[in-house]
């Protein structure tokens, strides 16, 4: 073996020993073209270190994402605010920074079934994952389902400990279905261990005041009012359905199809 080949073998160890992928994978094309346009040595480092740390940044946001678990990703680029004009676009525009996770606040997204809730929460979730939060997407009766399941187990203080890793978590559709006091009492203590910890973001189809149908308690309910509504964003959807809007519009279509 050559002197040239066994330090290229010796080179390629040392670079998977210290886990640099994309400069064990770019290392000889990247000479090849550093020594074409006569760079100089510290240039060609500096670009393998760039292609690493782009890709490690690239890797670490696929991570971020796969662990949110999404039901669908949504953006905000794909949002119809026109058809919706009772939401308050500043407002939403200005939560896609992310500063109200990074000061552990709050938003609320209240209205109507089908008026965009989940979307807009997927998007700012979305938003946050991008910008290097750990976020977990939920539907709140899947979530109170789990928490019992963890607590048959003996597991439920692992999992809470996972969920206080995240920055950021999604609690979706609040009130479509009520729990059992059980339920009810495990879900306000998600909410009352991210109390100014974790940012949460919550969508429902009720107002405060019905809140005590899906709790069971109108004790509980005001405090886990309390506790989100301390430092919060309210965000309302008072608009037509969506799918309504959609609906009638294909059936529009349709009938127009139709005529002679």
């Amino acid at each position: 073996m050559s002197a040239q080949t066994s330090s290229h073998v010796l080179l390629e160890h040392y670079l998977k020993t210290l886990k640099l992928p994309s400069i064990l994978r770019e290392h000889r094309k990247m000479a090849s073209v550093c020594q074409a346009e006569r760079a100089d040595y510290s240039t060609y480092l500096l670009r393998l270190i760039e292609q690493e740390i782009l890709d490690r940044e690239q890797r670490a946001a696929e991570r971020r994402l796969k662990s949110a678990r999404f039901p669908v990703v949504k953006t905000l680029d794909s949002f119809r605010f026109e058809e919706q004009p009772s939401i308050n676009q500043p407002l939403v525009r200005e939560l896609a920074h992310g500063e109200f996770i990074k000061e552990r606040e709050n938003v609320l997204l209240i209205g109507n079934s089908g008026t965009g809730k989940t979307h807009l929460a997927t998007a700012l979730a979305f938003a946050a994952c991008q910008m290097g939060f750990k976020v977990r997407f939920f539907g709140v009766t899947a979530l109170v389902t789990q928490l019992l399941e963890r607590r048959e187990e003996r597991q439920l203080d692992r999992f809470f400990k996972q969920l206080e890793r995240s920055d950021l978590l999604v609690l979706d559709e609040l009130g479509y279905v009520p729990f059992s006091k059980l339920g009810a009492e495990l879900l306000f203590e998600v909410v009352s261990r991210a109390y100014e910890r974790t940012s949460l973001v919550v969508t429902t189809n009720l107002p405060f005041e019905s809140w005590t149908e899906v709790m069971g308690s109108q004790r509980l309910t005001g405090a886990l009012l309390d506790r989100l509504t301390h430092r919060v964003h309210i965000l309302e959807a008072n608009g037509e359905s969506f799918r309504l809007q959609d609906s009638l519009r294909r059936r529009g279509q349709r009938q127009k199809t139709k005529k002679p």
